[in-house]
């Protein structure tokens, strides 16, 4: 499968295969002329915006030999079958947040669509290669990430989220509901996992590293694992102007003492946290805070690490109360342990970036991704994109063209070896 075919595409790169960057970029485009604005993407998950963007990719799988279905939990699914049942998936997300940026997650599922189009060019593909179009990545709406990935590798609470309401008080189990998911029955979507050998996603970094490095991609060691809480500081509210400073027991001052606090764990464990959301009440600027809430982020690619800063995080809290005469309470919010990328991917992945651009540089994601989840029962790697500035879940969300091209020439690069380590029983 590591043929390498003449450059057409633009970019001044031998492509394994008939694989067309350019087609790529030109299905992204197309995505966004429908789906996106002046104001960014539209594709908030579980719309009509978002099924506009599906639309247009069946338009694009129809023209293929490809089988084309929904699963149980809402995920798109497109199988080319090979000569073996052995099965490669690769994907990530269309769906967007609000105004969001015109790459995130597309740029994974139109460079599937390219695989899959190059693939079927060259005849039947010695294993079977399936593109998935994943519900719900991004959580926006209900505040659940992950979940299709997560229902597909059954880390998905069903109960805890049935219940999830969005910002018109709409539950997540009714909306599902009305695009054929049952949660009941979403289990059943496991079975997408039968014969599946690996997963691959090419996604943009969404940080700066890679541009303030001069780069254009890399290859993604794993996703690093994340503890989320809510703490509850509570002091005594009292009168703003009558209560001494030094009588007081004032909750924001407390949770301002954890923030800081927090600030240096991440620093010292070259790790990173942050305090997101901070409430007072009565919240009345004639009045000292008698109750803060704060929300508490922190995220390693290493699970010792993330268990000294979790543990460290706990004793900053409770020292940052007694100092202020207050108590805090905690309320866990969400956890997903560091995901490793598999060795066998990872050098497949770097020979391949190596081919592309010449380095040796890789990365773990700080953000959540899809392969988050895969990585937990699936054989798994991911390759990078540089990131203007840095930013993503914004409009201004963009990625040098000629540095697209190169991803999604290693992410083809990196399939082809995988297809080739299947085919020999070393995955």
């Amino acid at each position: 499968m590591t043929t390498v075919s003449s450059d057409t595409s633009g970019s001044g790169i031998a492509h394994f295969g008939q694989y067309e960057p350019a087609r790529v970029v030109a299905s992204l485009r197309q995505l966004a002329g429908r789906t996106g604005g002046p104001e960014g993407s539209r594709r908030l998950c579980w719309t009509p915006d978002w099924l506009e963007a599906r639309a247009l990719l069946r338009e694009s799988l129809a023209t293929l030999p490809v089988e084309v279905d929904i699963d149980e939990a809402g995920n798109l699914w497109s199988y080319l079958r090979g000569t073996s049942d052995d099965t490669i998936v690769v994907g990530s997300h269309l769906d967007s947040v609000p105004k969001g940026g015109w790459l995130d997650g597309a740029l994974g599922v139109m460079a599937g669509l390219e695989l899959l189009r190059s693939l079927a060019a060259e005849g039947t593909p010695p294993v079977t290669v399936a593109l998935v179009d994943w519900a719900d990545e991004e959580g926006a709406r209900f505040g659940r990430s992950l979940f299709g990935a997560a229902a597909v590798v059954g880390s998905l609470d069903t109960v805890a989220v049935a219940d999830l309401v969005d910002k018109e008080g709409n539950r997540l189990a009714e909306v599902v509901g009305e695009h054929g998911v049952d949660l009941t029955k979403i289990d059943a979507a496991r079975t997408r996992l039968n014969n599946v050998k690996a997963y691959l996603e090419v996604h943009i970094e969404q940080g700066p590293v890679l541009e303030a490095k001069g780069l254009g991609i890399c290859t993604v060691t794993g996703t690093k694992g994340i503890e989320r809480e809510r703490l509850i500081f509570r002091g005594q509210a009292a009168h703003s102007g009558t209560m001494p400073m030094e009588m007081r027991r004032d909750s924001f001052l407390a949770a301002a003492r954890f923030a800081l606090a927090l600030a240096d764990i991440g620093r010292r464990h070259d790790g990173v946290t942050t305090v997101g959301h901070a409430q007072c009440w009565p919240g009345v600027v004639t009045a000292v805070p008698g109750e803060t809430r704060v929300t508490m982020d922190m995220r390693h690619i290493s699970h010792e690490s993330l268990a000294e800063m979790f543990a460290e995080m706990q004793q900053a809290a409770a020292e940052a109360a007694a100092a202020e005469g207050c108590t805090v309470e905690f309320e866990h919010i969400f956890r997903i342990p560091p995901m490793p990328f598999h060795p066998r991917l990872l050098d497949a992945a770097r020979t391949s970036v190596r081919e592309v651009e010449g380095h040796d540089v890789e990365l773990p994601s700080g953000a959540l991704h899809d392969a988050s989840e895969m990585a937990r029962e699936v054989p798994t790697v991911m390759i990078f994109s540089s990131s203007i500035a840095g930013l993503s879940h914004t409009k201004e969300e963009d990625t040098p063209e000629a540095h697209l091209f190169m991803a999604v020439d290693a992410f083809n690069r990196t399939v082809r070896r995988t297809i080739d380590l299947v085919v020999a029983g070393e995955l």
